[in-house]
Formats: C-alpha cells, structure tokens, sequence
C-alpha cells in the first residue's frame, strides 16, 4: 500500500487501490463487470474500447455462425457422399484422415475465430467499419453457403 500526500492540505492519503491479479474473476468471466459500451474518449481519440459485457443480438449472431458451421459440416460430408469434391485441401486431408477430426478442428477453429472477433468487436478496419460489422457480413455468407448446399443436395439427388 502506498501512501500519497496531498500538496494543498500537506496530509497523509492512503490509496487503497489494490494490484490485478493474474486470475481476475472480472477477466474470466466469473464476475462481469457494468461495462456495456464505449467511453467517448476513446472514440475521440479513435483508439479501440474493450467492454465487459456484449450485446445480446451479437451473442445470437455468433450462435447463428455456430449453427450454420455446423450444417456446412453435416451438408459437406453428404455432398461427399453423393459424389462430390472438398476444394478445401487442409479439409480434405483432415476428411480423408477421420471425419470426426474434421468436425472437430472445423468447430474449433469456427469459435476461436469467433472469440477473437467478440473480444475485439469495436477495433475500426476500414474506415467506419468496426469488427462487429463483420459477424453480420459472416452470418450473410454462411446463410448463403447453406443454401447453396441444399441445391446441390437437392440436384444429386434428382440425378
């Protein structure tokens, strides 16, 4: 504990500020803190805000790219099945070694790439756009993959 003196009064201040330790509740998650938004002064200053807790209908977006990753993968080995091709070669060869490790890896990488994205949803990229923009722009072209794959389920089955 340090002790500070004040220079108008010359009295004796304790600050009673304690260090952060290495497993804070706050950081894990345990005990959220109140942070819902940003401070204006750090948007002034254009710098990116950290935020203790998230917006609901982002936490639904990220849900939906989960759902959807997770259909890609079932519609991706049906397509399989019926006679199609992985273009994806670091897919390809976690298929051809187990389909269980391909799911997997896919669901990993899926929520870590989330993860990252969640905890760094207000860092501008290009100009105006911040990364929660992009969770939209993801969900928007995994709704589109999925439906792509119904219709080449739906063709090779015709066939």
């Amino acid at each position: 504990m340090t002790i500070a003196y004040t220079v108008r009064e010359n009295t004796r201040v304790q600050d009673r500020r304690r260090g952060i330790p290495f497993f804070c509740a706050y950081h894990l998650g345990f005990k959220p803190g109140r942070r819902a938004g940003e401070r204006r002064v750090e948007t002034e200053r254009g710098g990116s805000a950290y935020v203790d807790r998230y917006a609901d209908h982002l936490m639904l977006c990220v849900i939906g790219i989960m759902f959807l990753s997770i259909c890609d993968a079932v519609f991706t080995l049906k397509i399989l099945t019926s006679g199609g091709e992985e273009l994806n070669w670091f897919m390809l060869i976690l298929i051809e070694d187990s389909v269980n490790k391909f799911i997997a890896v896919k669901m990993a990488l899926t929520a870590l790439a989330l993860v990252m994205l969640v905890i760094h949803q207000n860092v501008k990229i290009l100009g105006g756009m911040r990364v929660r923009h992009l969770h939209y722009l993801i969900l928007t072209g995994y709704s589109f993959l999925i439906g792509y794959e119904l219709y080449l389920l739906e063709q090779a089955s015709s066939l």
